[in-house]
């Protein structure tokens, strides 16, 4: 059985959690999207432009809530839910 070395997990790329679509979950951990670690890599991706952050949080919101509610039509998705998921968390503060 092979195993990667400690040392080589640190050279190693790591994969970027991006969404499955129409599920919108994370590719890499499976949670959903955005996960923690999206939320994380987005603020330092937009760290300087939080404003363009924003408008891209939109986008995806918009596309996530069409994907969501063709895979269910009968309930849809939450929208004060998917706000929170998508938007809520960009207008928080910094830590």
């Amino acid at each position: 059985m092979s195993r990667t070395a400690p040392d080589d997990r640190a050279t190693m790329p790591r994969r970027p959690h991006l969404p499955l679509r129409p599920l919108w979950l994370c590719r890499v951990c499976a949670g959903p999207w955005p996960c923690a670690v999206a939320r994380l890599t987005l603020r330092q991706e937009y760290a300087h432009d939080r404003i363009a952050l924003n408008i891209y949080l939109c986008t995806v919101l918009h596309d996530a809530a069409a994907d969501l509610y063709r895979l269910n039509p009968h309930d849809g998705p939450d929208p004060a839910a998917l706000y929170v998921r998508f938007l809520g968390w960009a207008a928080l503060p910094e830590p």
